[in-house]
């Protein structure tokens, strides 16, 4: 069976490789072992608040896909219109980029406050058992299986068939991670975090610190742009290295380990007030500092150069606006979540229960969806609101027949 050459699949490898870095907490347990199960060694009660909210955000990740399919900027398998300076594109374009602030730091600060807790719990060959079984199979499930089915689906608009590309891209030995380079990123520093356990000396125990200053805030924000703004002048945003994209690591690093030190105090479920309003006052100040400077650009000489990274003020003002953005957003969130849900009620214990597998399998199913009424004409907006409205019901329906198969339910 002859497939499509190599060029005309480079499209279609593209976006795999170029995805935004999105994702959810993968690394949590799931949402139904709740607070009974904190009478274990090192178990961690759950927290309604914080399970709502991955589970919220889960879901954006599906609008976040749903809005470069039709419009706006970044990579994916499948784009039905590309970028333009249209209202509807515009406004897709701002979306996504302010998600990209805040989601994936929050998912990361989220995966590292639950780490200490789970390598306690488990020891280190048990959390490397763990971390194994929960990141390494479903990696590996979507590197070979689920990547090639959503490309060979995308290809589906070009004319070409599913079948002939599905064999060429498994017989060429064309596989990626897709959005599950996150769950290899948390096998890293999963990895460095037992490392560090390791290496430590024991230290006595004592009374758990408490939340950081804003004082503190403030020095990581600004050391996290301005690693960012580095990080980005060898590896500019939208490069990837064995499948990551390093000029977003600088705040993903921070979070992740920001989250390692707050599970001893509970930070995140012991946020002050007075942090809360002040970084969230930051971040709507700070919020339309990027688009104005982008609208600037193109008419300000001084302002010329890529945001994505280089010695230009663009690429400056993008990676310092991100962690005064996230920080606020991030706080702001998880103080409202755990205020509104105390206790998870309806729809929300089944939907936190299957925030990851929505993850693992909305990119065929968001495809699918966007190519079953991709001749119909409808502005960009409709079809963003529509499309992710009808993958998002999919993803969660098809999430709770997954959870039916045996075994299924240890690994995700």
């Amino acid at each position: 069976m002859t497939g499509p050459s190599q060029n005309e699949l480079s499209v279609a490898r593209r976006p795999a490789a170029e995805a935004d870095q999105s994702g959810p907490d993968l690394a949590t347990a799931p949402a139904t072992r709740t607070a009974e199960a904190s009478g274990k060694p090192g178990m961690k009660a759950r927290n309604g608040g914080i399970d709502a909210l991955r589970a919220a955000v889960t879901l954006l990740v599906v609008f976040h896909h749903t809005a470069i399919t039709y419009g706006a900027i970044g990579g994916w398998y499948y784009k039905e219109l590309e970028p333009s300076s249209s209202l509807g594109g515009m406004l897709l374009i701002f979306f996504c980029t302010v998600n990209q602030a805040w989601f994936m730091g929050l998912f990361f600060l989220l995966a590292g406050y639950y780490t200490p807790h789970a390598y306690d719990r488990h020891g280190t060959a048990g959390f490397a058992r763990e971390r194994l079984l929960r990141l390494g199979i479903p990696l590996l499930v979507y590197f070979f299986l689920l990547h090639p089915t959503t490309v060979a689906l995308a290809q589906t608009a070009r004319g070409r068939s599913f079948i002939s590309t599905f064999d060429y891209l498994v017989t060429h030995g064309r596989f990626e991670p897709g959005p599950l380079w996150f769950a290899e990123a948390l096998l890293i520093f999963a990895a460095l975090w037992m490392v560090f356990r390791a290496t430590r000396a024991p230290r006595p125990k004592t009374s758990p610190q408490p939340f950081p200053s804003g004082a503190a805030l403030l020095g990581a924000a600004l050391a996290t742009g301005a690693a960012a703004f580095l990080l980005r002048l060898i590896w500019p945003v939208g490069v990837n290295v064995a499948f990551l994209q390093l000029g977003y690591f600088a705040s993903y690093t921070v979070l992740f380990f920001a989250g390692c030190a707050a599970a001893d105090g509970r930070w995140l479920e012991r946020i002050p007030d007075s942090q809360r309003r002040t970084w969230l006052l930051t971040a709507w100040v700070a919020f339309p500092i990027l688009p104005v400077v982008a609208l600037l650009a193109p008419h300000v000489s001084w302002l010329a150069g890529r945001a994505e990274g280089g010695w230009n003020l663009q690429a400056l003002t993008y990676a310092f606006w991100e962690p005064f953005v996230a920080w606020g957003f991030i706080l702001g969130l998880l103080s409202c979540f755990q205020r509104r849900f105390a206790q998870l009620k309806g729809i929300w214990p089944n939907l936190a229960r299957r925030a990851y597998l929505i993850y693992i399998i909305h990119p065929p199913i968001l495809v699918g969806t966007a190519l079953a009424w991709r001749a119909v004409a409808a502005p960009a907006l409709v079809k963003f609101v529509v499309t992710g409205s009808i993958a998002c019901a999919l993803c969660y329906l098809a999430a709770g027949l997954v959870l039916r198969i045996p075994r299924a339910a240890l690994i995700v």
